[in-house]
């Protein structure tokens, strides 16, 4: 009796000797089989830089160790050879020669052919949802005890409970409308105190929020997607994370946030990444400030954090199959190592495609940023693809304008095209009509169906990956300058209170149904005519407001004809004899009429032709 209470008093001595525990390890877990066979695990415990760890599993070993400056986090690096086989190891943390604390952790092998998985390209139709306010599939998550901000639907910047469910039990209604790629705004964790709705603020890179469902939630949803042939995006942000976050109380390094815990606003100059004359304040104020002050700036500079950010992105694409991933704020990370963080995620899945958020408004300012580019000073992205925002300032006002010169109306959408030599790959862009961010489409317009439908059948037929955003296939209103809330409304019958339901057809008013069905019926035609996706672009200046093109490639020749004039205009076909070549008639997408296209022919106001021309 007395050997045992030795004993025991012993080992609570070497207990609270030690007071060591291990929180966390991230990554939770991996695979083998990568290019990079190089691992990186962030551990967090109290006092765990005291403890020493060892492994002893075939195939795995420890290169280096690294203390941080906090004495809660210690970095392991492993390598992961090709004797690596799946399963899970203990990783003890041994103190004067006892072992303090065990952390089992897990290898997983990759799903056949994951590393050639296809990405989102211009055959797709993406459709942008804003998850708090498209639909609420399970309301008993709604508020979470251990997150702070709680559903408050009066509230334009509260949350409102839509949720990953929601949008699972929506997919017949994505599917009927023909999209077959969905772009969700972030689902991480943000338990930021208010305004988390919009989950740009991570305070957890490996956890779908709890108000939105599980990680296996978010997975089965992506399984369900693929199912039907829904490619899915996932929106991440390497460039800050949430003032919530728990490493804002305890950084593993005085660096590890750029400005360490001290609030400093960017200036919002994006030009400066890409100003050959730049000052270097002006350049850092730029990339190293905080976006706002609920967002701290992430300090890729600091190579733990830059490895932290790589391989979060490649455990998510790997854990969830991920056709592709949205780069918020892509101009705002210090943009070399931003690429360095792009680049490693191609090089383990050279397919995929990756879309950046570059909020700028010439067409070299945007080309900058897709990678290809043959930029001044040698930088390239690694982007391939870009949100095309200098389309989208020419769109939002084309539309409302009369002129009758080439450079008014739909001249701005000729003039702008003009310049796709600037891109490396203009058909790889993001196209958009309006997106979370911006005046919603219907309030540009002043609800003009005519002009709605007009920009949406330019949408859907020039080059590049069309993008919707939720609600645009219904006139969806709002106006930004109430506030972002209010560009964000809850998807009418998403909600079991509301008094109707959009997503079927007896549902929506008249209007609703008539855009609805014209948009459907366009997508359905786009997502079968591969001459739309890749064909050759050939346009020609607008005259009266009218503007003409083509899409060509071996297999047949559309004409799209954008009459943005209010009044009736005759079009003489022998001006389009190049496109036009030996075709004598078209059939109209839209209508199902015929036109004879061996003489002149009439087009009514502010409508568009979509012909597909026949001998």
């Amino acid at each position: 009796m007395k050997t045992i209470l030795t004993s025991a008093i012993a080992l609570l001595f070497v207990m609270a000797t030690f007071a060591n525990s291990i929180n966390r390890i991230d990554p939770p877990n991996w695979w083998i089989g990568f290019e990079n066979t190089k691992l990186q695990l962030m551990v967090y415990g109290d006092n765990i830089s005291d403890l020493n760890p060892t492994i002893n599993y075939k195939g795995v070993s420890i290169f280096s160790v690294t203390k941080a400056q906090s004495p809660n986090y210690l970095f392991i690096d492993l390598k992961i050879d090709e004797k690596a086989k799946p399963g899970s190891f203990d990783i003890d943390f041994e103190k004067e020669g006892k072992v303090a604390a065990t952390y089992n952790y897990s290898l997983h092998s990759r799903e056949d052919g994951s590393a050639l998985r296809e990405g989102f390209d211009n055959s797709d139709v993406m459709y942008l949802l804003f998850p708090d306010r498209f639909s609420n599939g399970d309301p008993t998550n709604d508020s979470k005890e251990e997150l702070t901000d709680k559903l408050n639907r009066e509230d334009l910047f509260g949350r409102h409970g839509g949720d990953v469910k929601g949008i699972k039990d929506r997919l017949d209604y994505i599917q009927e409308l023909g999209i077959t790629a969905i772009w969700t705004t972030p689902l991480l964790e943000d338990n930021q105190p208010h305004g988390s709705y919009h989950h740009y603020a991570t305070t957890d890179f490996y956890e779908i929020d709890a108000r939105f469902g599980s990680n296996e939630e978010y997975k089965n949803l992506i399984d369900a997607c693929h199912k039907r042939n829904i490619k899915v995006i996932m929106d991440m942000i390497p460039n800050h994370c949430g003032s919530a976050h728990p490493w804002m109380k305890d950084l593993p390094f005085n660096d590890w946030i750029n400005g360490g815990t001290n609030y400093t606003q960017t200036n919002y100059r994006i030009a400066t990444t890409n100003d050959p004359y730049v000052s270097k304040a002006d350049a850092d104020l730029n990339s190293n400030g905080w976006f706002v002050r609920e967002m701290p700036d992430l300090n890729q500079k600091n190579p733990f954090m830059l490895t932290y950010l790589k391989q979060f992105a490649i455990w998510w694409i790997e854990y969830s199959g991920l056709d592709g991933i949205r780069v918020d704020t892509y101009v705002y990370n210090d943009p070399w190592k931003a690429a360095e963080w792009t680049k490693a995620i191609t090089a383990e899945y050279p397919n995929i495609n990756i879309v950046g958020e570059c909020w700028q408004h010439s067409a070299a300012e945007v080309a900058y940023w897709q990678s290809g580019t043959q930029n001044y000073n040698g930088y390239d992205s690694g982007l391939p693809s870009v949100m095309d925002f200098y389309l989208h300032d020419a769109v939002s006002v084309a539309f409302n304008e009369d002129e009758q010169g080439w450079d008014g109306g739909v001249g701005k959408l000729w003039n702008n095209l003009a310049q796709d030599y600037l891109y490396a790959n203009p058909f790889n862009l993001v196209i958009f009509l309006e997106n979370h961010d911006t005046q919603r489409f219907t309030t540009q317009v002043g609800n003009d169906l005519d002009k709605y439908k007009l920009a949406m059948t330019f949408l859907l037929t020039t080059r590049g990956i069309p993008q919707l955003y939720y609600g645009s296939e219904i006139l969806m209103g709002g106006d930004k300058g109430v506030g972002d809330g209010d560009i964000r409304r809850e998807m009418p019958g998403g909600w079991s209170d509301h008094d109707r339901s959009v997503f079927t057809s007896n549902g929506r008013t008249d209007d609703e149904n008539e855009v609805f069905n014209f948009i459907k019926k366009l997508i359905h035609w786009r997502n079968q005519n591969s001459v739309i996706h890749k064909g050759k672009l050939l346009h020609f200046i607008p005259q009266n407001n009218v503007y003409t093109y083509f899409r060509i490639n071996d297999e047949k020749t559309v004409m799209v004809v954008l009459n943005n004039h209010k009044e009736e205009q005759t079009i003489d076909p022998s001006r389009f004899n190049q496109g036009i070549s030996n075709f004598t008639s078209g059939i109209d997408v839209l209508s199902g009429k015929t036109i004879n296209l061996t003489e002149t022919f009439n087009v009514k106001g502010k409508t568009a032709l979509v012909l597909e021309l026949k001998d």
